[in-house]
């Protein structure tokens, strides 16, 4: 993933990323019921390595599987590259784990950039104190044999109503996160900091007491001219 794309989503918001998509017609990159488990006051930005969960059946998720050395979660957590983002389609149910702090930690331990499911973890507290950025639904102490069983590594899978692909760029900020394809990461990220620059101007200029007509979006030509000048005045 190129370094400078990296750096720039590290310094936009998930709003402003999810207008760059729009404009391009894509319209449901954000996942969905998803909040970080604690605030990071940074951007988590990493290509996606995904593992998807199942329902569970019985026979099959007994508390010996996690004995298993092939288990597929264990694996996940084992192979997740450095600096990628480990998201868990946990089919939005959170009535069960997607996984605790002990995997979670290893995760980061290993380098990982950072930890999405549309389920919940068991030990939030702790993980919500761990460096790397965890986001899920909410708090969820059960196991996750309870309810659901892990079946594949990187392959496509669906994130809170988000479509991921293994390689995809997901950027989470203390809001909420979102899945960018791979193949316009470069420009969305030059677009979208150009885009923040601009959104940066207009607040100053509001909160100065200027109206939004014609500021926000910049439909005059005079605001535009203005926009130049802070630009230079504050190397943006």
């Amino acid at each position: 993933m190129n370094t400078d794309t990296i750096e720039r989503l590290r310094q936009v918001s998930v709003a402003t990323l999810a207008t760059a998509l729009y404009k391009r017609g894509l319209r449901n990159q954000v996942i969905q019921d998803v909040r970080p488990v604690a605030r990071k006051g940074r951007n988590m930005v990493g290509p996606a390595f995904t593992l998807r969960y199942m329902p569970a059946r019985e026979d099959r998720n007994t508390l010996a599987e996690f004995r298993n050395p092939e288990h597929p979660q264990r694996l996940a957590i084992e192979q997740c590259p450095k600096g990628h983002v480990l998201v868990m389609d946990s089919r939005k149910d959170a009535r069960a784990a997607s996984a605790g702090d002990i995997l979670i930690t290893r995760l980061m331990v290993r380098g990982g950039e950072g930890v999405v499911t549309d389920g919940g973890f068991r030990d939030s507290m702790a993980i919500g104190e761990l460096e790397m950025p965890a986001y899920h639904s909410r708090a969820s102490s059960p196991t996750n044999l309870t309810l659901n069983e892990a079946i594949d590594i990187n392959v496509p899978i669906g994130c809170g109503d988000a479509a991921v692909f293994p390689g995809d760029i997901v950027v989470g900020d203390d809001d909420s996160v979102i899945i960018i394809p791979a193949g316009i990461a470069d420009e969305v990220a030059v677009e979208a900091t150009e885009m923040t620059a601009y959104e940066d101007f207009v607040v100053e200029r509001v909160r100065d007491g200027q109206t939004i007509i014609g500021l926000y979006p910049a439909t005059d030509e005079a605001n535009l001219e203005l926009f130049d000048e802070w630009r230079k005045a504050n190397g943006r």
